[in-house]
This record gives C-alpha cells, sequence and structure tokens, in this order.
C-alpha cells in the first residue's frame, strides 16, 4: 500500500496551461515588449471585452486592483460606506479601508449563497431612511455561482447606489444568458494561478463606460499628465499589466470555454458520487444560471452525515489532498469587527451557517478521474466509520 506521504499531492485549483501561451510570451520576447503595457495588453482587453460582451476593459495586476480603481472612479473616500457581500475572499472588502471608507456587510441567501437581497433592501432602506446611502454595493459571484442580479440591481436602481459586480471567480459564468461581469457599472475579474484562467497573477476591469476606462488606465498608470517632463496632478498607482502576462492570459481564454466545461464535470462527477452520502449537499444552481463552477462547494450537515468538515478536512490532508472550509465571513473577521452586517433572516445569519458546513473541494480542469476517486473515497471512508450506510 502506498503510504500518504508519498501520494501525489491534489491541489484545491491549479494553473491549467494549454501551451497556446508560448505563442504570445514568445511574440513579447521577440518584440521587445517586455514592460508594462503593449499589443498583448490591448488584445487581451479586447478578447475580454467581447467574451463577456461589455464595452470597454482595462488589464491591471490584480482583481483587487480593479476593484480599488472602481471605487476610486466612483468617488469613495473617507466617511462614505459600501455595502459588501459578507461570505467572500477579504479582497472583495480590502479596497474599501484603502479609500478610509467603511464597509457594511451584507448576508448570503441560501439558492445561491450570495448577496441577499433581502438584506440589501433592509440595509438600504436604513440608510435611506438616515440620509447615508452607501456609495456602491459590491456583489459577489461565490464560487462562479451568478448572484440573484435582477434583484440586486432592481434595488441599486431604486436607492440610485451603483453595482460594482465581482466577477473574480465567475468568468465563464451566465445569468438569463449574459455572461457575468456586465450587471454592474463596472464589473471585475481575476487572473491569479488558481482561477479558471491565469496571467499568473492579474485582472480587469470592465465597464460599458467608455470614459470611466480611460480614466482608470489612466489612473492604473501612476496618473501621468500629458507632459515633456514628469508631471502629476492626482493620486496614481502602478497597477497596470505587462505585456508577457497579458500573453498568458490571451493564450489561456481560447481555452476557456473547455475550463468550463471539464469544471462543470468534475462537479456532475462529485455529484454522482458524494450525493450517495446522507447529509451532503451541494452549492445551488438556478435554472436561470450558468455556473462556471470554479469550486465545487458542499456543505455537510453532521446531524444527518455523523461527521464534520473538521474530520472531512483531516482525511482528506491525511491523504495529501488540499481542501478547504468555504470563506469565513468578512463579519467574522477581527479586521471588520466594528462594522455593520444585515442578516438574510431575523436572527439567523445564513453566511455563518455555511461556514460552519461548507468545504470546496480540489476542482482543478485537470483533475484525473483517479484522483476524483481518492477524493471521494475519504468521504466514503469516514462515512463507514461513523456506520452511515452509503447507497
Amino acid at each position: 500500500m502506498i503510504q500518504a506521504t508519498e501520494q501525489k499531492r491534489i491541489f484545491l485549483s491549479p494553473p491549467h496551461m494549454s501551451g497556446e501561451e508560448y505563442k504570445y510570451i514568445n511574440e513579447a520576447f521577440d518584440t521587445n515588449w517586455i514592460a508594462p503595457l503593449g499589443p498583448n495588453v490591448d488584445a487581451f482587453e479586447r478578447e475580454i471585452a467581447l467574451y463577456t460582451g461589455v464595452k470597454h476593459a482595462a488589464a491591471v495586476s490584480s482583481g483587487t486592483a480593479a476593484i480599488h480603481l472602481a471605487l476610486i472612479l466612483l468617488e469613495v473616500k473617507e466617511g462614505d460606506t459600501v455595502f459588501c457581500s459578507s461570505l467572500t475572499f477579504v479582497a472583495s472588502a480590502n479596497p474599501i479601508l484603502y479609500q478610509g471608507a467603511t464597509p457594511v456587510f451584507i448576508d448570503s441567501e441560501p439558492e445561491t449563497w450570495n448577496m441577499s437581497p433581502e438584506a440589501l433592501g433592509k440595509a438600504l432602506k436604513e440608510a435611506a431612511d438616515k440620509g447615508e446611502l452607501p456609495k456602491a454595493i459590491i456583489a459577489v459571484n461565490l464560487y462562479g455561482q451568478m448572484a440573484k442580479m435582477d434583484e440586486i440591481r432592481a434595488l441599486s436602481e431604486v436607492y440610485g447606489v451603483p453595482i460594482i459586480e465581482d466577477a473574480a471567480e465567475s468568468l465563464g459564468s451566465l445569468y438569463n444568458g449574459k455572461a457575468s461581469g456586465g450587471f454592474g457599472k463596472f464589473g471585475i475579474f481575476s487572473f491569479n494561478g488558481n482561477k479558471i484562467i491565469t496571467t499568473s497573477g492579474g485582472g480587469m476591469l470592465v465597464s460599458d463606460d467608455e470614459e470611466a476606462i480611460k480614466k482608470a488606465k489612466f489612473i492604473a498608470s501612476q496618473a501621468r499628465d500629458q507632459a515633456i517632463h514628469y508631471q502629476h496632478s492626482i493620486l496614481g498607482f502602478n497597477y497596470r499589466m505587462s505585456n508577457i502576462l497579458a500573453g498568458i492570459g490571451r493564450g489561456q481564454l481560447q481555452f476557456l470555454n473547455k475550463r468550463v466545461e471539464a469544471r462543470r464535470s468534475i462537479h456532475a462527477y462529485y455529484q454522482k458520487y458524494l450525493s450517495k452520502i446522507p447529509g451532503i449537499d451541494f452549492l445551488p444552481e438556478p435554472e436561470n444560471t450558468f455556473s462556471n463552477r470554479w469550486l465545487t462547494a458542499v456543505t455537510i450537515d453532521e446531524k444527518v452525515s455523523g461527521f464534520t468538515i473538521s474530520e472531512i478536512l483531516k482525511e482528506l490532508a491525511e491523504n495529501n489532498i488540499e481542501a478547504r472550509p468555504v470563506w469565513k465571513p468578512l463579519h467574522l473577521q477581527p479586521l471588520f469587527k466594528t462594522c455593520k452586517y444585515f442578516c438574510h433572516e431575523d436572527h439567523k445569519s445564513i453566511s455563518e451557517v455555511l461556514f460552519s458546513r461548507g468545504i470546496c473541494l480540489p476542482s482543478g480542469s485537470n483533475l484525473s478521474v483517479e484522483e476524483l476517486n481518492r477524493i471521494i473515497d475519504c468521504f466514503y471512508g469516514v462515512s463507514q466509520r461513523k456506520g452511515k450506510i452509503i447507497i
């Protein structure tokens, strides 16, 4: 028997390279476009805009930088508030602090695990009654699953608060047939190494507002004025993507649909076999949505399954398999302990329930059937040790 320490490591969401990336990287070297900006950057922006159906795009150094630029463009400043999904990675909210503003966190709802329109409505009404409406709403598409954008957009229109759609995890996902990233004033994508396509590190800000994207590119390039000398009238940042990394992105983008297909197949495989274990449920996919299934996320009801997420995480780790709990809600993070939080239901926090029960499974588009079976066997082993019968 192979010892667990000798088993090949299974990662949560590793990069999946196609080989086509070399074409664009070599072109950058051959033409000496090594510094930030260049033909690959321009082309990558056009290609992402075309794929997502959004008119304009700015390639930047990270998804976090894209959110920061969106907040700057919306003139978020000290003393302002910004409403943000709570069940998300900290990068969704950190840029609010960069601007000296205060986050207000909004609970999830159970049908998509994303921002609850009910909680958002309560928060907006309270803010409107006080004359303290937020400057923006940051709505996240968690693990590739689209939020209830119709309801969220309706609320944003009633109260006149613009949406930043955090689509960092949802490139390739659809809502009523429309691509993610195009439902707000601004959309943002991440191309971090663990995303469905990667540039190693990078992001994209998209919008139908041409002037806003032009300004974003200016601010992201140190806000250098048009002058023969170096002159700066406003604060800028070094946020633009390099021509080499954009080349990687162009090669990756050609295979995005295949990567989505692979991750959805992996999710279906998990669902087929893990659904046999009592107490395991999957992140839902409502009929009007199409998820890229960036990560397969499940919840475990200990009262039904007989085991906890801690026990299955331990089992997976002992078999050299990387898995993680779902995001710890931001309103529970020490960094944001003084921030307000609005629940989906009175006295019941959906995001806290999901955190207590949720786990993300390895979902890389290059996973083999043998690796998937190793992961599933860990669940079966724990379940059987707890005396549960797998049908």
